[in-house]
């Protein structure tokens, strides 16, 4: 059985990395006392909180944390009738924090994650190893047999090509969790009581070509080189599927660094994921999901790009051009998700103008 860090004050002085560069992005619907243990590694960085459902309600944020908090009220202020592209009673909407951020790199966690231990008991600075695996350098085009080869004590191995090493800029860092794993709800019903108790001390360049089914509770990633990518569909309220948001968008980020050449890394760091969601309430949500993924894989897999598109937005706007034209014969939501895929791009961009243009986006209460 594993266990979260429980004196993670005690931790070793933490020097942050990029304090000046990155927003934390956490979406939830209760108080964070979660804060409290992820203290030694958070508090000097700058929160983006979105809360999620009633927006009347008030969410307290523990004394210190630098934050903005986001509630529907303010997205619909802040963007008016393109705040539909934003999904309701999900945590899909922790996407609106990465749209609002002016920092180059994003770092998303959800409330029920703690902090974890590595095989020696030292709590895991989770942050840390994500932005290490950010500023390095991906591998996607030839697999190195012995992972990351720019980590200590690591390298590239015989046979690897030379005019390879230098690598292509990592663009995202998807990180694990212990304890509960990222089960769908099938698998969470036949295995009840499965805990992830195995630490693997290894992280891997996905190579190009390759999908992944990408989990947003511990996720970080460049804002310039992918963030108009990050856009977590239409979940939730009104909507037809739930609990597809992260992975919806880890294909077509996916699909987009291949085609612009950006690397994707999983593995480190390990977080504690704390709670097992309700495995009945998941399978209301997923059950179209299961069936539709059997389509909507093949169609990111055999998805390109012209080589017109230079622009992560320009990307972005032709694969929604690609799931109107051939998933929407899958179901009609997928006609109303490629619109508001759309939406998105055009709010992402009246929020974050151009070099040389300015916008104003006014803050949520803190």
């Amino acid at each position: 059985m594993v266990e979260p860090a429980r004196d993670t004050q005690a931790a070793t002085k933490v020097v942050p990395l990029l304090k000046d560069e990155l927003d934390i992005v956490i979406p939830t619907i209760r108080n964070l006392d979660f804060l409290e243990m992820w203290r030694p590694f958070f508090q000097p960085y700058h929160l983006i909180i979105v809360q999620d459902g009633d927006p009347s309600k008030t969410i307290t944020v523990p004394d210190g944390f630098d934050y903005e908090l986001y509630n529907r009220n303010d997205i619909n202020r802040i963007l008016g009738p393109k705040a539909s592209c934003i999904s309701f009673k999900d945590s899909a909407c922790r996407c609106f924090g990465y749209m609002v951020s002016k920092k180059k790199y994003i770092f998303t966690i959800d409330d029920d994650c703690f902090v974890a231990k590595d095989p020696s008991g030292k709590p895991i600075n989770a942050l840390e190893q994500h932005i290490k695996n950010i500023l390095s350098p991906s591998t996607p085009f030839f697999f190195n047999t012995l992972y990351d080869p720019y980590r200590e004590g690591a390298d590239f191995v015989r046979g690897y090509p030379f005019s390879l090493r230098e690598g292509v800029p990592t663009a995202v860092s998807h990180g694990l969790w212990l304890n509960i794993p990222d089960y769908d709800a099938p698998t969470q019903l036949v295995k009840p009581l499965e805990r992830n108790t195995r630490y693997v001390d290894a992280i891997l360049t996905i190579p190009k070509g390759t999908l992944f089914p990408m989990c947003g509770m511990n996720l970080a990633f460049d804002r310039e080189l992918i963030g108009p990518a990050m856009y977590f569909g239409l979940m939730g309220d009104g909507q037809p599927i739930g609990r597809y948001d992260d992975m919806w968008a880890g294909w077509c980020t996916k699909v987009i660094c291949d085609h612009l050449g950006l690397g994707v890394k999983t593995g480190l760091p390990y977080i504690y994921h704390s709670k097992a969601s309700n495995p009945f309430v998941n399978l209301r949500k997923e059950y179209k999901g299961i069936f539709w993924q059997e389509e909507i894989i093949p169609f990111f897999q055999a998805a390109t790009l012209p080589k017109d598109c230079t622009t992560v937005q320009n990307c972005y706007i032709e694969l929604s051009k690609q799931v109107k034209e051939k998933l929407s014969k899958v179901d009609p939501y997928f006609d109303k998700l490629a619109d508001a895929m759309v939406t998105w791009i055009e709010a992402w961009d009246e929020l974050n103008p151009p070099s040389g243009a300015s916008a104003k986006v006014a803050n949520g209460k803190a």
